[in-house]
C-alpha cells in the first residue's frame, strides 16, 4: 500500500493480487460447474446456490451460520488467549519452558478430534465439550508459533539493549514481543484454520444448529446441495476472517519487509 495526498492508494502489486484472486475464483467455479454437468451426483452451482435462498428464507442458514460463528469465535479466542502468554512464558523463562513444553508436546500429536469422546464423558454434550474441542486446537496451534517467535529473537538486539542499560522489562516490552508478533499473527491464523477444521466434528456432539450439524444431517437424506452450502459457507467465512486477521499483522508488522 502506498499514500498519496493523505489517502491510502492499492499499489499496482496488490492489485494485480486481487485480479489473480477473482480470475482464480472464476476458474474455480467453471471447473466446477463443468464437472457437475459431466456427474449428475453433484449439483450445478445454481441448484447450491437455490439451495442457499431457500435456507435463508426460512432462516436455516443464518441460525446455523451464527451458531457456528459463535463457537469458532469463542473458542479461537480463548485458545489464542491463552495460548500468547504460555507461549511468552516458555520462551523466556527456562523453568516454565521444562515444566510446560513437554505437555504442550504430548498433547500436540493427539489430534483434537480424538479428545471429542473423553470431553463427552467430563463435559456431557452441551456447548462445553464443543468449544474445548475447538479451544484446544487454536490454542496447541498458537503456542507453538509463539514459543518460537520468543526463543527466535536475535540474541544481539537484546545484548545491545542491555547494554544500553535498558531493564527486563523494557526489553521484553520494546524488542521481544515486536520481533515476535509476526510469528503470534501467522500462530493466530494457523490456529483459526484448525478451529474451522475442528467445528464440524465438533457439532456432532449433540448439537441443534451449526453448519457442522446441517451438512451431517443432509447427509443421512443425500441432499447434496445444502452439504455444499455449509462447505462454502465455512470457506468463505474462514477466508474472510483469515483476510482480518492478515490485514492485523499488515498493520502490526509494518516495519518488516514483504515480497
Amino acid at each position: 500500500m502506498s499514500v498519496v495526498g493523505g489517502t491510502t492508494r492499492a499499489t499496482p502489486r496488490r492489485r494485480g493480487v486481487w485480479v489473480l484472486n477473482a480470475v482464480s475464483a472464476a476458474a474455480g467455479l467453471a471447473a466446477w460447474w463443468i464437472y457437475a454437468t459431466t456427474d449428475p451426483t453433484v449439483p450445478t452451482p445454481p441448484a447450491v446456490l437455490d439451495k442457499a435462498v431457500e435456507l435463508l428464507g426460512d432462516g436455516t442458514l443464518e441460525a446455523d451460520i451464527l451458531a457456528s460463528l459463535r463457537r469458532v469465535l469463542i473458542g479461537f479466542a480463548l485458545g489464542t488467549g491463552l495460548a500468547v502468554p504460555i507461549g511468552f512464558l516458555m520462551g523466556w523463562y527456562t523453568v516454565a519452558r521444562g515444566l510446560i513444553e513437554p505437555w504442550v508436546q504430548f498433547f500436540r500429536t493427539i489430534p483434537p478430534l480424538a479428545i471429542i469422546p473423553l470431553a463427552i464423558v467430563l463435559m456431557g454434550i452441551g456447548e462445553t465439550p464443543k468449544l474445548f474441542v475447538i479451544f484446544l486446537a487454536a490454542f496447541l496451534a498458537c503456542v507453538i508459533a509463539t514459543f518460537q517467535g520468543v526463543v527466535g529473537v536475535d540474541r544481539t538486539l537484546i545484548n545491545a539493549a542491555r547494554v544500553l542499560g535498558a531493564p527486563t522489562r523494557v526489553i521484553f516490552a520494546r524488542v521481544v514481543v515486536p520481533a515476535s508478533t509476526p510469528f503470534i499473527l501467522v500462530g493466530m491464523r494457523v490456529g483459526l484454520g484448525s478451529s474451522w477444521a475442528t467445528l464440524v466434528a465438533a457439532e456432532l456432539i449433540a448439537a441443534q444448529e451449526g453448519l457442522g450439524y446441517r451438512m451431517q444431517s443432509a447427509q443421512l437424506y443425500y441432499d447434496l446441495p445444502t452439504i455444499f452450502v455449509g462447505l462454502i459457507s465455512i470457506g468463505v467465512l474462514g477466508l474472510l476472517m483469515d483476510r482480518l486477521l492478515l490485514l492485523v499483522e499488515r498493520r502490526a508488522t509494518g516495519w518488516q519487509e514483504r515480497r
